[in-house]
């Protein structure tokens, strides 16, 4: 006879957790974690970021909810926030290391959660803390968004809030704070509106006293005032960003040219093809100079190709140096040439690489070169590649290559450019470090062979919000798409088809001035998360310790 003496204490938990609250939350915040992933490209529902961020809120805050429930949240939420914001990881290097990716990214919102509820704590305790808690909130996911764009092994921004917004009205809020203000202000219109909404529903609900509906007009004052301050803040930027896309009275009109030659085939093998990726770009180059001469397209003054293409090294390869002079000399341009170079270190047990773009003067070769200054690990290089490598066989394909230094600005037909190869553009100090270099226009040269439409239009994104932050022309260069220009207002004046062969001719501006975003960024962006080291320490000296028992009424539960 079997034993089923557990059967009814199995039942009986199955039923508690049906009954709690528990079960709600979590529905709420797998709802909430995907609709933030809606926010991002290639659907861009922008608007969708603050109502997941509202709907986050107010599980955390949920009466009974404790530090481990706050923590189990908000791992839901991230997983259903990354796992399908990054499914191209999957189709490269198979599922467990798109699982163990979303995972990691998955623990800073749990991070969020635990804190959150120390919060939601004190300001529970005087009430009159209650209308400050979604400041506090908001505060707490900037530290958030900054620790996963700096840790582990250089941060990963992907995923960062303020990179879904770049269709959307708050975009403007760009140029005076970056991606820090952007995010910052993402996260207090979704905070404050959960506390709109909270203050609306105790009115709707006045206690005995009849007192309600003055607590819920005092407790959503605050907040609905961050609404109007976030609103009227970006409504007042707008006019600026604007103007930064019109003729420049410090700068000067030229024509630049980005080629996208297109590979053989999509995917991690895109080295093995090398040579055919060459001769891709320098045949669409060729043509390029065809339409130049017959009047279809104007001269550019200088020509973008993407990274990687020419993985054959052009300084140890006659042959490829041969073809890349050619079309710059049909072109009548210097070409910037995405190229893998060995380093002079290089041994067969250390094959040492720089992602460099050399600038290629037609006749005379190189003369400037801006080294990749932030490569990505897993990729271009694997950290701690002994330990790595025995997890996972897809390791050894992770390359060798050395980040360099240098100003991250190169001179190709007297033009100062910015450059940010590809990763790069994803961090916020690369391209603020050309503008402070004297950039007055940026390229991104990257490589989308590994990528698939849904990530290129999301790494496109990367560009145009560092168009509005840094008030420059950007001009994308890809392998395989998406290549665009962008005008300072994040505006796209043209684009390619992905996985196609064409070019782009473009008119950009040349802008010396400075916008605040470029000074000011870092400093507040530090100043953010200060301010939230000051709350959590603030919340936990309350609460006598980071997991104090919750002070919710027995009824609803821990959790």
């Amino acid at each position: 006879m079997a034993d089923r003496s557990v059967a009814p204490d199995r039942y009986d938990t199955l039923r508690k957790f049906l009954r709690s609250p528990r079960l709600p939350r979590l529905a709420v915040s797998v709802l909430a974690g995907y609709l933030l992933c809606l926010s991002f490209p290639p659907a861009g529902w922008w608007w969708l970021a603050v109502v997941a961020l509202a709907l986050l809120s107010g599980v955390l805050t949920a009466p009974g909810v404790s530090p481990a429930g706050g923590f189990g949240y908000g791992l839901v939420f991230g997983l259903a926030f990354y796992l399908p914001l990054l499914p191209w990881i999957s189709g490269l290097v198979g599922p467990a290391p798109w699982i163990a990716l979303s995972a990691l990214q998955a623990l800073f919102p749990a991070m969020f959660g635990v804190f959150a509820v120390l919060v939601a704590r004190v300001a529970a305790a005087p009430a009159r803390l209650a209308p400050w808690l979604p400041l506090a909130l908001a505060l707490l996911w900037s530290l958030q968004e900054w620790l996963k764009s700096n840790i582990p092994f250089g941060g990963f921004p992907w995923g960062v809030v303020a990179f879904g917004q770049t269709t959307g009205p708050l975009l403007a809020l760009a140029q005076w704070g970056g991606a820090p203000l952007l995010s910052f202000a993402v996260a207090l219109l979704g905070t404050s509106l959960w506390a709109v909404l909270a203050a609306a529903a105790g009115r709707l609900r006045p206690g005995p006293d009849h007192s309600g509906g003055l607590r819920g007009l005092r407790s959503a004052a605050v907040p609905a005032a961050a609404i109007c301050v976030v609103v009227l803040a970006a409504a007042a930027a707008a006019p600026g960003v604007r103007r930064a896309a019109l003729p420049a009275g410090d700068g000067t009109a030229v024509t630049v040219a980005a080629v996208q030659g297109n590979v053989p085939r999509l995917g991690l093998d895109f080295a093995a093809q090398r040579r055919a990726v060459l001769d891709n770009h320098v045949s669409e180059t060729l043509r390029l100079a065809a339409d130049v001469r017959s009047g279809k397209a104007r001269q550019p003054r200088f020509v973008i190709w993407p990274e990687n293409s020419s993985d054959i090294d052009p300084l140890i390869n006659a042959d490829a140096a041969a073809e890349i002079d050619a079309a710059a000399r049909a072109v009548g341009a210097p070409i910037l040439v995405g190229a893998v170079l060995a380093r002079p270190d290089w041994t067969p047990d250390n094959p040492a690489a720089s992602n460099t773009v050399l600038v290629w003067q037609p006749g005379t070769g190189p003369r400037e070169r801006h080294d990749k200054q932030i490569v990505q690990p897993f990729g271009e290089y694997l950290p701690w590649r002994g330990f790595f490598s025995l997890l996972s066989s897809y390791a050894d394909r992770a390359g060798y290559f050395v980040p360099g230094d240098g100003s991250a600005v190169v001179y190709p037909g007297g033009v100062p450019v910015g450059v940010a190869t590809c990763w790069e553009v994803i961090f916020d100090r690369a391209l603020r470090e050309s503008v402070r270099n004297g950039a007055q226009m940026l390229a991104v040269p990257t490589n989308n062979a590994t990528f698939d439409a849904a990530m290129s239009e999301q790494h496109l994104a990367f560009a145009r919000l560092r168009a509005v932050e840094h008030g420059r022309y950007v001009v994308v260069a890809g392998t395989t798409g998406i290549s665009a220009g962008i005008a300072p207002d994040g505006r796209e004046m043209a684009r390619t088809e992905f996985f196609t062969q064409d070019y782009l001719d473009l008119q950009v501006g040349l802008r010396a001035a400075r916008t605040p975003a470029t000074g000011w960024a870092e400093p507040l962006q530090w100043l953010l998360a200060a301010a939230a080291i000051a709350v959590i320490g603030a919340a936990i000296l309350h609460n006598g310790g980071p997991m104090r028992p919750t002070r919710g009424r027995p009824d609803e539960g821990a959790g």
